[in-house]
């Protein structure tokens, strides 16, 4: 059997079980963002530990570390790159926008508008796409620089952290009285954008990664109430 099915590759198997759930969930039926945004948590949670499990196994063949690298990508495009469309094409259509725009098929403007979110969609996933493949291309580049110079740095937005930021936009929208699906949009265009831009910023240290985690945790707790009142 071809593959890897140590222990160091669980929980990206996990993670990607995790956003293809959230991404069926969203498409099915009237559509459930709020559910895919749980599920979305859940692989950003799974994706934040994985790669520390397999760097503990010190035996680690070349075949379990390249192997390691190529679905931790191809995992992040399905849950960081998919399930944020998803979700977001989901609440189009439960918001009534959708509807309300074909029904307006004759007033100008309104398909422009339908044309302009989904082209934002599509740019999302490809910016993702060309993100996570421009990295892997260049690891072995990056691990010699980091070896000399113990890179502290992102080039560019790491795709997981949609895991928190769409998650906020949903709570906030969930939470008030307004309708956040075209911010919804407008923070996934300038999420896409900050995927390719060649810009570093500072990867987190220990605060910074206890700061992720409690905002991480917060929202998690968010999204299990608002699933709660969702399916009371």
């Amino acid at each position: 059997m071809i593959g890897v099915y140590d222990y160091t590759v669980i929980l990206t198997y996990l993670s990607l079980v995790s956003g293809v759930l959230g991404i069926i969930i969203t498409v099915t039926g009237a559509g459930h963002p709020e559910i895919g945004i749980f599920f979305l948590l859940i692989s950003g949670i799974l994706d934040t530990f994985d790669g520390r499990v397999a760097r503990a196994k010190k035996d680690r063949t070349e075949l379990e570390k390249n192997f390691g690298i190529q679905i931790d990508s191809l995992a992040d495009l399905i849950c960081f790159g998919v399930l944020p469309v998803s979700i977001g094409l989901a609440q189009l259509r439960i918001s009534g926008i959708f509807t309300e725009i074909v029904k307006k098929k004759d007033y100008e403007g309104s398909f422009t508008i339908l044309v302009i979110l989904l082209v934002i969609a599509l740019f999302y996933v490809l910016a993702a796409l060309i993100r996570l493949a421009y990295f892997n291309a260049t690891s072995d580049i990056r691990g010699e620089e980091t070896k000399k110079t113990g890179n502290t740095y992102y080039v560019g937005l790491p795709v997981t952290a949609s895991a928190l930021i769409f998650p906020l936009v949903m709570i906030f929208h969930f939470y008030s009285r307004w309708d956040l699906t075209y911010i919804y949009f407008l923070v996934m265009l300038l999420v896409a954008i900050a995927f390719v831009l060649n810009v570093k910023v500072k990867k987190p240290g220990k605060i910074g990664l206890i700061i992720i985690m409690a905002v991480g945790l917060v929202e998690f707790i968010a999204c299990i109430v608002s699933f709660s009142s969702y399916v009371g």
